[in-house]
């Protein structure tokens, strides 16, 4: 997939998130949370299968493994971070349908750990090992 199509496929489903977020908000519809979420949920999976397909590609035979365990590393990264994304807005889908009495503060955990591990993350990108 191109850049320009990963940027149209990403601004689409935003527009969409933001208006079925605001129709709900403004009690225009009464939808489900969950069905509000559908388009947040439908990008992750398109981005989820995109990573799984090129970590699977290193397992097949005369793949070239130089710089193999940090591309690894990064990849593995990005799935736990969507994995953190998808427990937060799974919760907070059940909490705002009321489905369990959580309180806020446990639904913000897993936005808390990708926040901090997106800030390590960028901190290593920032000022990398010197390898003179």
């Amino acid at each position: 997939m191109s850049l320009a199509q990963r940027v149209l496929l990403t601004w689409i489903f935003t527009l969409v998130f933001l208006i079925m977020l605001v129709l709900r908000l403004d009690g225009k519809v009464n939808w489900n949370w969950f069905l509000i979420f559908l388009p947040v949920w439908i990008f992750d999976a398109i981005l989820l299968l995109m990573l799984v397909v090129k970590m699977a590609g290193r397992c097949k035979p005369g793949y070239d493994p130089r710089n193999g365990s940090q591309d690894l590393r990064k990849k593995a990264w990005y799935l736990v971070a969507m994995l953190l994304k998808l427990a937060f807005c799974l919760t907070l889908c059940a909490r705002l349908e009321q489905l369990t009495e959580i309180k806020l503060t446990f639904v913000c955990i897993p936005l808390w750990v990708l926040l901090i591990g997106a800030m390590a993350e960028l901190g290593y990108n920032i000022f990398p090992d010197r390898r003179d």
